[in-house]
């Protein structure tokens, strides 16, 4: 009799050191199939499989070898029945090729003989011509088909991305800092006005400025007088004489007025 299970599931990493490599298969032992309803729910009973308590066979490697060129071992332990056991399996790499779909798919096939009863499955039944039903060396054949699964790449990818990205919390600090020096540049702005604005004050009151001789001249003309108990009248003198030597004659002319009280003398020494 030839059966299947229809229901198979797994995965194998394929590591560059293939020693690191690992493969996991998953069988559901209710989608046993030999193409008759009747010896199928025979199977999934508790005579063989028994479904309802052990709803999986689980195969897990433990080692792959490469014996020769697309050639390997699978070593590792089969559970059926809750009974684990450790197998080695020989698969055929049939090849590498994209399907129509466009996924990368790799084909291995192989095929292995084990003794039903030491997984515990020992149901049978004894025939009239002195033989059983069902034999003890069951014979696995196996045929997989292996999809790349690009999903595993991407997130290497996108990993990269999001550190590079990671670092978006770090511009904020920056955007809190740049505002410091305009608000410190800010500052002197308001300042460079005040320290202007005192200029053109001064700027303003330059203009008087040229009313510093005058008071020059007063301070000329006070030194003048200063043997003098009365100022000289400006205004009058200045027009009559050209020079400044009858300025200097003023002053003598008064002395000689006071002298002339005290007598001749004082006019004969004051024309000189």
């Amino acid at each position: 009799m030839r059966g299947a299970f229809n229901d198979v599931s797994g995965s194998a990493d394929i590591a560059d050191d293939l020693a690191d490599s690992k493969a996991e298969v998953i069988i559901q032992t209710a989608s046993v199939d030999t193409r008759s309803e009747g010896r199928d729910e025979h199977l999934r009973s508790a005579d063989f499989f028994d479904v309802e308590t052990y709803p999986e066979i689980r195969f897990v490697s433990s080692a792959i070898d490469e014996v020769d060129e697309g050639s390997y071992i699978v070593t590792g332990e089969l559970t059926i029945r809750d009974m684990t056991k450790t197998v080695s399996v020989p698969l055929e790499l049939i090849g590498v090729e994209t399907d129509p779909y466009g996924e990368l798919r790799a084909g291995l096939e192989g095929s292995r003989r084990i003794d039903r009863k030491d997984w515990g499955v020992t149901w049978n039944t004894k025939l009239d011509s002195g033989g059983v039903l069902v034999s003890d060396k069951i014979t696995l054949e196996f045929e997989l088909s292996l999809i790349k699964n690009l999903a595993e790449a991407a997130p290497t990818n996108s990993a990269d991305t999001t550190e590079a990205e990671a670092p978006t919390e770090a511009p904020e600090p920056v955007t809190e800092a740049t505002p410091a020096p305009e608000a410190d540049t800010a500052a002197p702005k308001p300042e460079a006005p005040d320290s202007v604005t005192p200029t053109p004050v001064a700027d303003e009151t330059a203009p008087p400025a040229p009313n510093a001789p005058e008071s020059a001249a007063s301070v000329d003309a006070k030194t003048e007088p200063a043997n003098t108990e009365f100022p000289p009248p400006p205004p009058v003198k200045p027009a009559e004489t050209p020079a400044e030597k009858p300025a200097e004659k003023a002053p003598e002319a008064r002395q000689s007025d006071s002298q002339s009280s005290g007598g001749g003398l004082g006019k004969l020494f004051g024309l000189r």
